[in-house]
């Protein structure tokens, strides 16, 4: 019988060691295997790992602070302040025991497509896992922001330019803060990912600085994977009497790190990159005709290649970074074209039942719901049933759809929302022709997966 914990407090130096070590004798007197997890001052120790989540019969949750705890769904949980692990260890081992005897996990289209989401995250290593940390992370922002922005066009184009007004005051809150907070959380958990939390300051100067340089988006990706190295070869090669141990992640390494990476994007990369980001900005803006099409096909065929994946993440990124620039068009298509595949596979179970079986056809209708939404894994569970007849199928229907939104020079200011940002004034650009995108792309897939699928056998 093996359990899992986590044990996490707000300054990460006491209570969270104190509530592991709590947690390991009191299982070690009953016998029980355990791995603990600690989320201290220097990041994460002794991580769970998938393996570790799969095979537990239960797991623990002691923390006072973010412990990730999405990634226990369909596992019995107990959570609690981490005091009451310190108080109690046995009694709390023993109610996670008793809570796993009766835990019986549901399941439906949703769960499926989560579980498929947290498989491809515990897969991520290297630099797509800490890009990735970085995007995650700074999305909230870009959303609020876009969002905000939008909003105040609502009384007009130029309406915030006048002092005082609500336009204003929600261009202040999206474009002046929410923006400019961007690149800085992007840089600072590019950093944290690589680092863990002895990275974050540095990385946040960091892009703080590519900001303020005009380096936008690769300023910050720059940014981050430099902080987040740094940070940790200091880490790691810098060694303090036990004593002092304390010093390192407090003070030591946040001022070494800070003033090499600042001063590095002061005097050697800053203008570089900011070099390279006018460029491909002045180029984007001034695309036309085919290559603004072949631009849209690459994108869209990108976000239904592996739904949700590195590819479909990569062109998600660079449209997502590109919104910093005043570049909305990809976003646009990137948006419309990770739409499609749920959506295509749910009109597919409507208009040819006699290909899906029952499950399937009960999945389409939660599919169309993702879709909408803009989860691109809604159609994961089709895809790995069929592959190779659904995926080409959604690829030529996203494709479709990214080229057509090109096309007809859609635009769009927030980077998730889903069908439903139509319905905010000044988000979507071109909206009619948005939506029909959406939905020419939709049909395309939907007739090829009901040509190309056989009928379920009775």
């Amino acid at each position: 019988m093996r359990i899992l914990a986590v044990t996490a407090c707000p300054t990460g130096v006491a209570h969270t060691y104190m509530a592991a070590e709590a947690l390991e004798g009191a299982a070690k007197e009953k016998g029980i295997d355990i791995k603990v997890e600690t989320r201290g001052s220097v990041g994460i120790e002794n991580g769970l790992t998938p393996e570790d989540i799969k095979e537990a019969e239960a797991i623990i949750v002691a923390a006072d602070t973010d412990a990730d705890v999405d990634r226990f769904k369909g596992k019995a949980v107990i959570s609690v302040p981490v005091g009451a692990a310190i108080k109690d260890p046995k009694g709390l081992i023993e109610e996670a025991l008793e809570k796993a005897k009766d835990f019986e996990p549901e399941e439906d289209l949703l769960d499926n497509v989560q579980q498929h989401k947290a498989e491809r995250s515990s897969q991520r290593s290297g630099f797509y896992k800490h890009l990735m940390n970085g995007v995650s992370n700074m999305l909230p922002f870009v959303v609020a922001g876009g969002l905000a922005i939008a909003l105040s066009f609502v009384f007009g184009i130029k309406a915030f330019e006048q002092e005082g007004t609500l336009a204003a005051a929600l261009m202040t809150i999206g474009g002046g803060t929410a923006f400019a907070l961007m690149i800085p959380v992007l840089a600072g958990f590019i950093a944290s990912s690589i680092a863990d939390r002895p990275g974050f300051a540095p990385g946040m100067v960091g892009g703080m600085l590519a900001a303020n340089i005009g380096a936008g988006f690769l300023g910050g990706l720059v940014a981050g994977f430099l902080a987040g190295y740094i940070t940790k070869f200091l880490n790691d090669n810098i060694k303090l009497p036990k004593n002092f141990q304390g010093l390192k992640p407090v003070l030591i390494l946040p001022l070494l790190s800070v003033l090499i990476v600042g001063l590095l994007m002061v005097y050697v990369l800053g203008t570089p990159m900011k070099n390279i980001m006018d460029a491909l900005t002045a180029w984007l803006q001034g695309m036309s005709g085919t290559n603004r099409v072949l631009l849209g096909l690459i994108l869209g065929a990108m976000m239904a290649f592996d739904m949700g994946g590195p590819v479909n993440k990569a062109a998600y990124t660079f449209a997502t970074g590109l919104l910093a620039s005043e570049v909305y068009a990809p976003m646009a298509a990137v948006m419309a074209a990770g739409m499609v595949p749920p959506l295509g596979l749910a009109l597919a179970t409507f208009i040819a039942p006699k290909k899906f079986d029952k499950q399937q056809k009960e999945a389409g209708k939660a599919a169309a719901v993702l879709g909408i939404s803009f989860i691109t894994e809604g159609a994961i569970p089709f895809a790995a049933a069929d592959p190779v007849k659904v995926i080409p199928s959604i690829i030529v229907g996203s494709a479709t759809t990214g080229a057509l939104s090109m096309l007809f020079n859609a635009t769009l200011r927030a980077p998730h929302g889903g069908i439903f940002t139509v319905f905010i004034p000044g988000a979507v650009g071109n909206v009619v022709m948005y939506a029909i995108s959406i939905l020419v792309g939709t049909i395309v897939s939907a007739v090829l997966i009901s040509i190309l699928k056989d009928e379920v056998k009775a």
